[in-house]
């Protein structure tokens, strides 16, 4: 098969490739390079690489008509709440309208699409399955919500081939440091607080990003393509508190905690049931592996460290787009 990966450069589209590579296979990879898609991130794997945005019509035609694929995987996507609590905007453009350019090339060019989503789809009332109703409750996951809902739209009324992917919370590295656990790390590392909003007591259920890669290559070969929606959930439900001081006990380092206020419409709880069978790593291993590569790799992270990282304002109040550097409170 030819694989496009649509946002390869991210956190989670890198590991995807790597995966790719590991079965064989050398994809091209898609991606506009903005703050969180990096050239680092795909070091030492075998892919070609075609910069552009999902946003631009013209660049996907021209991806599709130069790359002819039979896969196009998409992990094309803003994705820190925080950022779509300041700038709704920019998650319609991206999350939306992005994804609708990518299904009308689909009814073009006849590929098998994988809609990567997310939990947060569905809120937190309730532990939800495949068929649970979408409740999403900040301007991010109403942007996912909006995406999944167009991809099963188009599945129904143009015959597009796609499949939905809904994993809980990814982490391991080359995330971000706006992230919680990526920050968490370095902020211990250098000594500094970690703000935590409202109590630190929100469960998150958390996934490797290896593990992601991995379920995902496996759907893929054994996918219908008749819109089917598949959630990945970790299996590891913790609380956001519990975590940092897990990372802590790893470090062997002090953790110094400050709340802050929280932001609005936190969810408290996410939790999804699957049909699939698939094993995936224990958190406290994950996050080891997690830790150790942050701390052997401080030539990713360090070019990504600002004065605003070592700031301590609410980020949701605040500007942050690429330029401004990255958020500081841990949210997801």
């Amino acid at each position: 098969m030819n694989f496009v990966v649509l946002g390869g450069a991210g956190f989670i589209g890198s590991a995807f490739v790597r995966e790719l590579n590991r079965r064989g296979i050398r994809p091209v990879v898609f991606d506009a390079l903005t703050y969180a898609g990096r050239l680092e991130n795909l070091k030492e794997t075998d892919h070609v690489f075609v910069k552009g945005n999902v946003n631009d019509v013209k660049a996907l035609d021209s991806l599709f008509s130069s790359h002819p694929p039979s896969v196009v995987v998409n992990f094309s996507a803003e994705t820190h709440v925080d950022r779509s609590i300041y700038s709704p905007k920019d998650f319609v453009e991206t999350n939306v309208l992005g994804v609708i350019n990518v299904l009308e090339a689909s009814r073009k060019y006849d590929f098998n699409y994988v809609h990567i989503s997310t939990d947060e789809v569905y809120g937190d009332e309730e532990c939800a399955d495949e068929d649970s109703p979408l409740r999403p409750s900040s301007p991010y996951s109403a942007s996912k919500a909006s995406a999944d809902l167009f991809v099963k739209a188009y599945v129904r009324t143009y015959g597009v081939k796609a499949i939905i992917v809904r994993p809980s919370n990814n982490y391991g590295p080359r995330q971000h440091v706006e992230k919680l656990i990526p920050k968490v790390i370095i902020r211990t590392l250098l000594n500094l607080p970690i703000p935590i909003y409202g109590d630190g007591k929100q469960e998150r259920d958390w996934i490797f990003v290896e593990d992601t890669a991995r379920i995902i290559a496996d759907l893929i070969d054994k996918s219908q393509w008749k819109g089917e929606i598949y959630n990945l959930p970790g299996g590891n439900v913790y609380r956001n508190i519990d975590v940092v001081k897990t990372i802590g006990e790893i470090m062997g380092k002090e953790v110094k905690i400050r709340y802050v206020e929280d932001r609005p419409g936190h969810d408290r709880r996410y939790c999804m049931r699957t049909s699939l069978r698939y094993e995936v790593t224990p958190l406290r291993e994950g996050l080891r592996r997690t830790v150790e590569w942050y701390l052997n790799n401080r030539w990713w992270w360090e070019p990504l460290i600002n004065d605003n990282f070592f700031k301590e304002d609410v980020p949701w109040k605040v500007p942050n787009k690429a330029s401004d550097g990255v958020n500081v409170a841990t949210g997801r």
